[in-house]
């Protein structure tokens, strides 16, 4: 059987890891996929420094177009990354009856309905294993080997840049900004390392599982986002004192008025497996109501653990290339009609637990005041910690972790507290999930 052609836009960092990683286990891949698969052509900008990636024997051009019209070539995969020209060359090749696979969260967290549609009109597969968690294969499980659950919750640790910094102010015991400039000379963060350190890399990532896991559109705009930059050394030792780590966490929920979709720096026992994944590296904690929790751990980016999702999705196409479209796996794990729309809840209506740090006056009657408010919004208190404030000695640092509550009486209560006199400095509330 002749080989399946692929066609690479854009050949950068996971193009050439995909390239090499396709050529040097050739064999295995064609033994597993039933048949040759075959990068053909590339298309890249910088077409001398592609041809010299790829060598002889494959066409390289400087318009992805060109690509897209060959009509040999069957599967085109998306590696420029971004949602401007990179949405339009996906609909077109969708348009012209290729597959398509990309790395692209960005693009499928805010255009997926639009570009699952597309394909499904046209009969054709969208994959994007390696748009979440690089290497780890989540998307796979959560489409396919947890289909017989009733996903309850998902968790993970999504964004290596930020495990890294948290990692790293953790065990040195250094401010955020400090950890950011040694994490971009060490290559772990971009010059503009915004999209990782404001959480909204983990959001497109946690927005496709979500839909995967419940049913539901993909629907980035309804996330709760926040980074680590806000994040101080002192809060990373109290949580630690306390049998904590924080860990920027993207986490969705099932719950009964809807779908809690959110991303924010986060505590969580250190007795968790998740709590002490360091580094670099990504996890994804899984609870289904058969299975139980699951624990999906691995590197999150890089050249060839991201090559290695981009394979495995063109091996699965290559397998599926002849199956009627309408039995092949959907691409968000549900079949089209049996799509809900339950809605994504408003961070109000959330339900967790709090790490509160506030500076307050070290005199008589603080704490009571506090805790009158509290009881007062029915907010219970699991913990207490008190230490003496850098700041000096008229001052001392009151550490409060809660037991679970609605986000909105928090905050309600959090705008009391932040209105006594006593109360020096702005309180820092950090979420708490105890991942049970």
């Amino acid at each position: 059987m002749k080989p399946i052609k692929v066609g690479l836009l854009g050949i950068g960092t996971v193009g050439s890891g995909t390239f090499n990683v396709l050529r040097r286990n050739q064999e295995e891949i064609r033994g597993r996929a039933g048949r040759g698969i075959e990068i053909a052509m590339v298309a890249d900008l910088d077409v001398e420094r592609a041809r010299g990636i790829v060598g002889d024997g494959v066409n390289v051009v400087s318009d992805a177009r060109l690509v897209i019209a060959n009509p040999e070539i069957d599967i085109v995969v998306e590696l420029i990354g971004g949602y401007g020209i990179a949405r339009a060359l996906v609909l077109e090749a969708i348009a012209a009856g290729k597959h398509v696979v990309t790395a692209n969260k960005a693009l499928l967290a805010l255009h997926g309905t639009e570009i699952f549609a597309a394909a499904r009109a046209k009969g054709v597969v969208v994959a994007f294993e390696a748009a979440v968690a690089g290497g780890i294969p989540i998307i796979k499980a959560l489409r396919e080997g947890l289909t017989a659950n009733r996903i309850e919750w998902i968790a993970g640790i999504i964004n290596g840049t930020t495990n890294f910094i948290l990692s790293e102010m953790r065990s040195k015991g250094l401010d955020f900004g400090v950890v950011l400039k040694e994490a971009q000379r060490l290559g772990y963060a971009e010059a503009d390392p915004t999209f990782d350190i404001e959480g909204i890399d983990a959001a497109h990532k946690l927005t496709l599982m979500s839909a995967i896991a419940f049913g539901i559109p993909v629907q980035f705009d309804h996330a709760h986002v926040e980074g680590i930059t806000k994040l101080q050394a002192a809060d990373i030792k109290y949580a630690e004192q306390l049998g904590y780590r924080i860990k920027l966490l993207g986490l969705t929920r099932r719950r009964e008025q809807g779908i809690e979709l959110r991303v924010h720096p986060t505590l969580v026992p250190i007795n968790r497996l998740i709590a002490n994944v360091e580094g670099a590296m990504n996890a994804v904690m899984v609870q289904g109501d058969a299975v139980g929790t699951t624990l999906y751990y691995g590197k999150g980016a890089g050249a060839e653990p991201t090559a290695s999702a981009v394979i495995a999705d063109l091996v699965d196409i290559t397998r599926l290339a002849t199956a009627d479209p309408d039995h092949r796996v959907p691409h968000l794990a549900f079949q089209h009609d049996a799509m809900n729309d339950t809605p994504v809840l408003v961070m109000d209506l959330v339900l967790t637990s709090f790490y509160l740090r506030l500076c307050v006056a070290d005199q008589a009657g603080v704490l009571s005041s506090i805790t009158t408010i509290l009881a007062e919004n029915d907010i219970s208190i699991d913990a207490v910690l008190q230490r003496e404030s850098a700041e000096g000695e008229k001052q001392t640092d009151l550490i409060i972790l809660t037991h679970q509550t609605v986000e909105g009486r928090m905050n309600k209560a959090l705008a009391q507290m932040q209105a006594l006199s006593t109360v020096l400095a702005p309180i820092v509330r950090i979420r708490k999930e105890e991942l049970a």
